[in-house]
């Protein structure tokens, strides 16, 4: 279970390793870091624990991140899913 995504978010996440045959594989969710330039994308997700998740990071430890004010990493809900080549530039 995750705070930053819903059950019905975390399920449209492509399983673990699925998108590395696909030469621009879409970023299905943003999250970031308010008051920092600290951006993660998520392209797929281990769906066994929702912990390992292009340079992998887990999602319990986006959530337990937070800067000098206490604010913590939050989904970008705005955004749409876009391909990575998009956001690479």
């Amino acid at each position: 279970m995750s705070s930053l995504l819903t059950n019905e978010q975390l399920q449209s996440i492509p399983e673990l390793y699925a998108s590395t045959i696909l030469k621009d594989p879409i970023c299905k969710f943003k999250i970031f870091l308010p008051n920092s330039n600290w951006t993660w994308y998520i392209i797929e997700i281990d769906k066994s624990d929702y912990n390992t998740c292009l340079g992998y990071f887990s999602l319990s430890e986006l959530e337990s991140i937070s800067d000098s004010y206490g604010l913590k990493a939050e989904l970008d809900i705005s955004f749409k899913a876009t391909r990575l080549s998009k956001i690479k530039g």
